[in-house]
């Protein structure tokens, strides 16, 4: 792969997969450049950072609260992420909470594969690899449109106010929401990738529907003793789906007790049906996290009214289908062009990451093929 060094290459998104996608094409001595229209790395594997009314700073895995894997190169990935000190295994208890008869059941030490969570925030692992030597990172940076330069080959990004963000041999598409008719929703404008461009990627494309959630967050002064896991899926419950003790994974601070709550999907859908799929006002969220609230209080036992308490809204959390398969990624050969994320391979960190790594292998081989 050495013919591929010196490339310029932009990933857009710096979510896992585009993350690891970055990080392989750098190893391979190519000169990446990340863009992103978030604060900070991570996609669902972001965490969040809240600053109460009284100064005290509260961490929440508000996404992805930790990863699993059985593929034998991923975990050779995540093997690399232990001894650097990024990724640990969280060894806790987990198990069902069930409606019907208000009991938590099923309750394990550790499943049938481990859980490994990021250090000190699931967002570690991003960021570590936005860091790496070969790869710039711009966040805050929304690509408005990718423009194909047919006589150079070559690829100008162009953000929102219309200013070039430099010339690439190559492109990566690590978010779906740059193909996305949402982004048209969102922001009135057509999606940045022109999908008439690569016309046989539109159509595996056209539609890749993606199921919302809502996450809440909470933080208690104290520990809650009514419940005997730090982790636990809902049984019959039409709201609510997962709960997590953010606080008792290793490397996390514990002066506080912070939960992440999530939502089903088919709650998380009667809610954009009603409010639409704009950005939500703070009245609003704060609405919908007393709701959450009110529902994870009203049939878990004896939980307190927590001193902090938010909603976030995952418009597109999780697909609804793999699109690239055994593929692993979606490409176009002559437009030097791959598109990756959990959407192709598996609504996992486990798919993100496979897909990743695929689109770093076929972007160097079409560097190459070019040369």
């Amino acid at each position: 792969m050495e013919s591929a060094i010196g490339s310029k290459v932009a990933v857009v998104g710096s979510g896992i997969s585009g993350a690891v996608c970055a990080s392989f094409l750098a190893k391979n001595g190519v000169s990446v450049t990340i863009f992103d229209s978030g604060r900070g790395p991570g996609g669902r594997m972001s965490t969040r950072r809240e600053i109460t009314e009284d100064g005290k700073e509260l961490y929440f895995d508000h996404g992805a609260p930790f990863f699993a894997s059985t593929n034998k190169d991923v975990m050779a990935l995540v093997s690399e992420w232990e001894a650097r000190g990024l990724v640990v295994e969280w060894k806790e208890k987990f198990g069902i909470y069930d409606y019907v008869s208000t009991k938590f059941v099923d309750i394990e030490k550790e499943g049938s594969s481990k859980k490994f969570v990021g250090i000190p925030g699931m967002n570690a692992i991003c960021l570590t690899m936005c860091r790496e030597p070969g790869i710039e990172t711009m966040f805050g940076v929304t690509v408005g449109t990718l423009q194909w330069l047919e006589e150079k080959k070559s690829w100008l990004p162009v953000d929102m106010d219309g200013q070039s963000l430099g010339q690439f041999d190559a492109v990566v598409v690590s978010d779906i929401y740059v193909t996305s008719p949402r982004f048209t929703a969102v922001t009135g404008r057509p999606p940045p990738l022109d999908m008439m461009l690569v016309p046989e990627l539109a159509f595996k494309l056209q539609e890749v529907p993606a199921l919302p959630c809502l996450t809440l967050m909470l933080a208690f002064e104290e520990p809650l003793p009514s419940i005997p896991v730090r982790g636990f899926s809902f049984k019959n419950s039409d709201v609510l789906s997962w709960a997590f003790c953010d606080s008792s994974k290793p490397g996390r601070c514990a002066t506080s007790e912070c939960w992440v709550v999530h939502s089903t999907t088919e709650y998380a859908k009667r809610v954009i049906k009603q409010t639409g799929e704009q950005r939500l006002s703070t009245s609003t969220l704060a609405d919908l996290a007393e709701q959450l609230f009110r529902e994870f209080q009203g049939n878990v036992p004896n939980i307190p009214k927590p001193f902090f308490m938010r909603a976030h809204r995952w418009d597109t959390a999780f697909p609804a289908v793999a699109v690239a398969g055994d593929e692993k990624c979606l490409w176009d050969n002559s437009k030097k062009l791959t598109i990756c994320g959990d959407f192709c391979v598996s609504p996992s960190v486990e798919g993100a990451i496979l897909s990743g790594m695929g689109a770093a292998e076929k972007i160097l081989d079409i560097l190459t093929s070019f040369l």
